[in-house]
């Protein structure tokens, strides 16, 4: 018996020819998200608002929700991303190829089901929709789906993207913000990349002399003001650098985050002195910020959070404990929640103070009076250490009230939370990146049986979705990062982007290690460092499951 000839490629299209198909095709998402919304709101908002016992009831059929809407979002934004890159004369063979595999991956998981994460499929079955009524819905997308999923794309895509060193334009459209790229990416291989892995296995703190020069580079002032010391660029400016930055060690494209939640604190909800005290030391490195929110007994439920502020005289005297505090001793401000009036419940009696405190050392971590801590040992996401709190008589001046008014601690939180979500989106982007050039350039290097393994279909394969899987992601936080700077409201957006964003730089690390075999479970390994730091990016800034919930309670409720 003769051999079974390989998988063919699917046929070709031209450029016009796929985005119209593609277009097609997100309007036969639009009405399969429609249809599963109608199943489901009759489950959980039979009134028209969400009945909280009917969502803890169905909570698995409200997160899917909000994955179907993420998957559908997603071929729309990269299906707008082809788009840019046509009008633009940018649109290559390598660019047409990661659409196709891109929507019709997506589209095949909505017919059959959408990876909420590892273990866990929602069908539109579980919604009540019939398997022939989902295919007719989706029968303009039929042959999208069929060439998109077929065995040989993903395999010429990881073959490409390998040979070339090259994944695809990302359509910024914006020659300033494709040299910053460019200045980052260089500043990330040069500085950060080579060491980033003798920092996580020593597990020391990411060296001041490079924070030195990400401050001088513009990090932490990129969306200050310019009339405060910054450079007053978008949230896109801020994905592109952390992105790149993240690329080379998760850890210094989180130091711009700190910076990023106080700023945007500070600039939206801080008095006139707070603002031109603070901001310029900011965005010029001169003070390192840290959060401090989290409690042992209040992770994502802030309403619950028990830290007490009391007034004496000119002070609050701050009394409770936080956790899971990044960056705590080496810092010189903290951004704290408290509650300041124990008689309202919830979130109305909570406030934020801007706390300083002494820069610590190694010696002496916490040298301010009323304040201990003492560090919490992680897998990953080591370059800045975690650290649980405790503060007994910490006194805080009255003036470091957050705008002044007690109470509105958690509406000015809130307030940075579409950034702090997209910046994460961009930091899982980086991460993402930095497994797939891992494992092109073990795949290209280790043999076996005589030739690279990245020549193996299954090696080029796995490579190949992780090209498309990483612009998708990409293009889905850019998408979020444009409505943040439009002026528009994008809490769904930003949630949609860290969730679908978080998801790959995961399955991206997973994969990656993988291809490194036995190798890749050795500490020697930089995949080793990067799979434990991709595991954090489902779980801080608003667990995968928090984000869920905030995507499908904004859908169904319109932003309430």
């Amino acid at each position: 018996m003769s051999a079974a000839p390989p998988p063919a490629a699917p046929p070709a299209r031209s450029p016009d020819a796929l985005l119209s198909e593609a277009g097609a095709a997100v309007a036969a998402a639009d009405r399969l998200l429609g249809d599963v919304r109608a199943r489901l709101e009759t489950l959980v908002a039979p009134e028209g608002r969400i009945d909280r016992t009917l969502a803890d009831e169905h909570q698995v059929l409200l997160h899917g929700f909000a994955w179907f809407a993420t998957t559908v979002e997603a071929v729309r934004q990269i299906t707008a991303w082809g788009g840019r890159l046509a009008a633009a004369g940018a649109f290559g063979p390598l660019e047409q190829k990661i659409l196709l595999a891109a929507a019709g991956e997506s589209l095949a998981q909505l017919a059959g089901g959408v990876w909420m994460s590892q273990g866990e499929i929602v069908r539109p079955r579980d919604f009540g929709l019939a398997d022939d009524a989902v295919a007719a819905t989706l029968a303009p997308a039929a042959a999208l789906m069929a060439d998109g999923t077929a065995a040989a794309l993903a395999a010429e895509i990881g073959a490409s993207a390998a040979e070339a060193d090259a994944y695809g334009a990302l359509g910024l459209e914006d020659e300033t913000l494709e040299m910053m790229r460019g200045e980052f990416r260089r500043f990330a291989d040069a500085k950060i990349a080579p060491h980033a892995h003798g920092w996580h296995l020593a597990d020391e703190l990411i060296p001041l002399p490079l924070i030195e020069e990400m401050a001088e580079l513009g990090v932490f002032g990129l969306t200050i003001p310019e009339d405060f010391g910054g450079l007053g660029l978008g949230k896109l400016a801020m994905c592109v650098v952390t992105e790149e930055l993240s690329r080379g060690y998760i850890g210094t494209g989180s130091l711009g985050t700190r910076s990023e939640i106080a700023g945007e604190l500070i600039a939206s909800a801080g008095t006139d002195a707070q603002k031109a005290h603070y901001l310029p030391k900011l965005a010029s490195g001169e003070i390192l910020p840290t959060a401090v929110f989290t409690e042992p007994n209040a992770g994502s439920d802030l309403a619950s959070l028990k830290t007490r502020a009391v007034k004496d005289g000119e002070d609050y005297v701050v009394t409770g404990a936080k956790t899971w505090i990044t960056h705590a001793a080496r810092t010189d401000l903290m951004t704290m929640m408290v509650r300041t009036d124990p008689d309202q419940p919830g979130y109305r009696g909570l406030s934020m103070l801007l706390a300083e405190k002494p820069r610590g050392t190694d010696a002496d971590p916490f040298p301010a009076s009323g304040m201990t801590g003492g560090e919490i040992a992680v897998l990953g996401y080591r370059g800045m250490k975690e650290y649980e709190l405790s503060f007994d008589g910490f006194r805080v001046p009255t003036g470091a009230l957050l705008g002044g008014r007690e109470g509105e601690g958690f509406k000015q939180l809130m307030a940075t939370f579409e950034a702090a979500r997209i910046q994460t989106a961009a930091r899982a982007v980086g991460v993402a990146q930095n497994a797939m050039e891992t494992a092109v350039r073990y795949a290209g290097e280790r043999e076996q049986f005589g030739r690279p393994i990245g020549a193996f279909p299954r090696v080029a394969s796995k490579i190949g979705k992780m090209v498309v899987d990483t612009m998708v992601a990409r293009q889905l936080t850019y998408f979020a990062a444009r409505q943040k700077d439009s002026g528009r409201r994008c809490d769904i957006e930003a949630g949609m982007a860290k969730l679908l964003g978080a998801r790959t730089a995961w399955a991206n690390a997973d994969n990656a290690l993988q291809i490194h075999g036995g190798n890749g479970f050795s500490l020697e390994y930089e995949i080793s460092r990067i799979l434990c730091d991709a595991r954090i990016l489902n779980i801080f800034e608003g667990a995968a499951e928090i984000q869920a919930q905030v995507v499908a309670r904004g859908l169904i409720e319109g932003r309430n």
